[in-house]
């Protein structure tokens, strides 16, 4: 299974990718836990000791120029556009228990990248993680798609983008549902988060009608506290966990009614 999360900033995408990365761990799979947000949230939301020592790989700059024969910052020039990257996720990745994360990094010039040597290595990679991995990825990704390429993103099993209660969310998911149309990306679907009520939800479903909603997830002020506190948001309301746990039971067996 290989999905990817993506919305509008602030909305809960990343609250969303750890609890996937926790439930899948539960499940027994092994876990690549991918933070490609130039925010690098994902760690802390997993509450990963190490997470604020691991740096993100466009700034491990040996290893781009071993891997890609470039200096890092180069523009033009030659470079390898398909380096060895199949090692990296035991290299560089950093674990805990049958989760691993690694953060990518912001990536330069929204929307089609910059021709550098740091891009070559991320494309690379996100296309082994994607289609040479047997494990599960869960990919946190901005309001863009800049690390999925056309070959990459036919072979994500999701693409779910998170929404809440807003014109500026909505505007988004819009612009993230014409940017998957644009690289061949089909399965996508919606989450809403921070719905307070019947009302919400039907605000949702109504601005993004022939989106297909796989779940709302309640307002929760739990997730708010575990966010500040730097936790995994493992103590929340029944029906909000109950809420995701549907969330994964219904990614996993494919049924987006």
């Amino acid at each position: 299974m290989k999905i990817a999360i993506s919305g509008k900033g602030g909305v809960g995408k990343t609250t969303l990718s750890a609890f996937l990365c926790k439930w899948f761990g539960d499940q027994g799979h092994t876990v690549l836990a991918i933070d490609a947000d130039p925010a690098t949230n994902l760690g802390t939301a997993l509450a990963f000791p190490d997470a604020d020592s691991l740096p993100p790989i466009t700034e491990m700059k040996d290893l781009i120029a071993e891997r890609t024969g470039a200096k890092p910052g180069s523009m033009g020039g030659f470079f390898k556009l398909n380096p060895k990257v199949d090692d990296l996720p035991e290299k560089i990745a950093i674990s805990d228990g049958n989760i691993r994360l690694m953060i990518m990094g912001g990536v330069q010039q929204g929307g089609t990248g910059c021709l550098c040597p740091e891009n070559a290595l991320l494309k690379t990679l996100v296309a082994h993680l994607i289609l040479g991995r047997n494990e599960v990825v869960v990919m946190d990704m901005a309001a863009g798609l800049e690390h999925l390429g056309r070959g990459t993103a036919q072979a994500v099993d999701r693409l779910i983008i998170v929404v809440e209660p807003g014109r500026r969310s909505i505007d988004v998911a819009q612009r993230i549902r014409t940017l998957a149309g644009d690289i061949g990306l089909k399965n996508l679907y919606l989450v809403g988060n921070k719905v307070r009520g019947s009302g919400d939800r039907e605000f949702l479903q109504k601005a993004l009608e022939g989106f297909p909603f796989i779940g709302f997830i309640p307002y929760d002020g739990k997730i708010i506290e575990a966010d500040l506190k730097g936790e995994f948001a493992a103590d929340v309301s029944a029906e909000t966990r109950a809420a995701l746990e549907q969330i994964a039971i219904t990614i996993t067996a494919g049924d987006d009614s």
